[in-house]
C-alpha cells in the first residue's frame, strides 16, 4: 500500500542535520561514557572477586539489617540476603562470567546513574508545574511504549557500536520511571506538612529540599529500584550494537544456537538481577 503521510522521512531528516551540526556534541558524550565505563570496569576488576563479593555481602547485610541488625527477624533476613550473595557471585565466577557480570554490573550503573540524573530533575519539574507535566508525560509514554530495538537505531547512528550506544539505549527506555515515581511521591506529600513548613518560614527551595524530598525518598527509591531492573532487561539487546558484559554471552548463545552458554549467561543475569533489586529494596526499606 502506498504512503500517504510518510513521517519517516522528515525524521530521519532531522536525524541527518542533528548528526551533522552537533556532530563535536556525540564524539563528547561517546568519549565521556566510554571513559567512564572503561574506568569502571578497570576499577572493579584490579580488585580479586573475593574481595568484591566480601564488600557486597557486607554493605548488603548493613542495608538489609539498617536499625533492626540487633532484632533477631532483622538480623536473620539481612544474614540471609548476605548469604545468598556469596553463593549467587560465587555460581557465576565458577560458570567463568566474572567479567562479563562486572562489565553488566557497570552498564547498569552509569546507565541508572545518567538516568536518575535527567530523571529526578524532571520529576520534580512535573510535579511543580502542570504545564510541564502535561508536555513530558505524552514523552514518557511514546519511551515506555516504543519497542526497545527502535532505540538503537539513533543510538548507533549517532555514536556507531559499542558500549556508548548501549548505554544510550539503556538510558532512554529505562528513564520513565525515574520521572514518574519522582512526581508521584512530591506529589503525595501532605499539604498540611508543607503549610507548616511555609508557616515557619520556609523559603520553596527549603520545603523542597527539607521537606518534599526527605519524605518522597521511600517513593523516589521504589523509581531508582525500577530503573536499575528496566536497565538490567535491557543488557540482551543492547549488545547487539556491541554493548560487552552477559548480554554479549547470551547474543553469542543465539548466532551459535549454543543452548548451554545461552543459558547459563541467561541464568548469571538472573542471578545478578535478583542481587541488585534486593538491594536496592534494602535501601528503599532501611529505617
Amino acid at each position: 500500500m502506498e504512503k500517504i503521510i510518510d513521517v519517516g522521512t522528515y525524521i530521519e531528516t532531522g536525524i541527518n542535520s542533528l548528526e551533522q551540526n552537533f556532530s563535536f556534541l556525540w564524539t563528547a558524550i561517546d568519549d565521556g561514557i566510554s571513559w567512564l565505563v572503561d574506568n569502571m570496569n578497570h576499577l572493579f576488576l584490579l580488585f580479586p572477586p573475593w574481595l568484591v563479593v566480601l564488600l557486597v555481602a557486607v554493605l548488603a547485610y548493613y542495608l538489609k539489617a539498617g536499625k533492626n541488625r540487633f532484632n533477631k527477624q532483622g538480623l536473620k533476613s539481612a544474614i540471609g540476603l548476605s548469604f545468598f550473595i556469596i553463593l549467587g557471585f560465587s555460581f557465576i565466577f565458577l560458570l567463568g562470567y566474572w567479567k562479563e557480570a562486572v562489565q553488566t554490573t557497570t552498564l547498569v550503573l552509569v546507565s541508572t546513574f545518567i538516568a536518575l540524573l535527567f530523571g529526578i530533575p524532571f520529576g520534580i519539574l512535573t510535579a511543580k508545574s502542570k504545564i510541564a507535566d502535561a508536555l513530558i508525560r505524552p514523552v514518557l509514554d511514546l519511551m515506555q511504549t516504543m519497542p526497545a530495538f527502535v532505540y538503537l537505531i539513533p543510538a548507533i547512528f549517532f555514536f556507531s557500536v559499542g558500549n556508548s550506544p548501549g548505554v544510550i539505549a539503556t538510558v532512554i527506555f529505562a528513564l520513565p520511571p525515574a520521572v514518574r515515581l519522582t512526581s508521584l511521591g512530591i506529589r503525595n506529600v501532605p499539604a498540611e506538612t508543607i503549610e507548616a513548613g511555609y508557616a515557619f518560614g520556609a523559603t520553596e527551595s527549603q520545603i523542597l529540599y527539607k521537606i518534599q524530598l526527605p519524605l518522597a525518598m521511600p517513593t523516589i527509591l521504589a523509581g531508582v529500584n525500577q530503573v536499575i531492573l528496566l536497565a538490567l532487561s535491557m543488557v540482551v539487546i543492547a549488545s547487539m550494537v556491541g554493548a560487552e558484559g552477559l548480554g554479549s554471552v547470551v547474543y553469542q548463545g543465539i548466532q551459535q544456537n549454543d543452548i548451554a552458554k545461552g543459558f547459563e549467561s541467561g541464568l548469571s543475569i538472573v542471578i545478578l538481577a535478583i542481587i541488585l533489586d534486593r538491594i536496592t529494596q534494602s535501601i528503599g526499606s532501611k529505617k
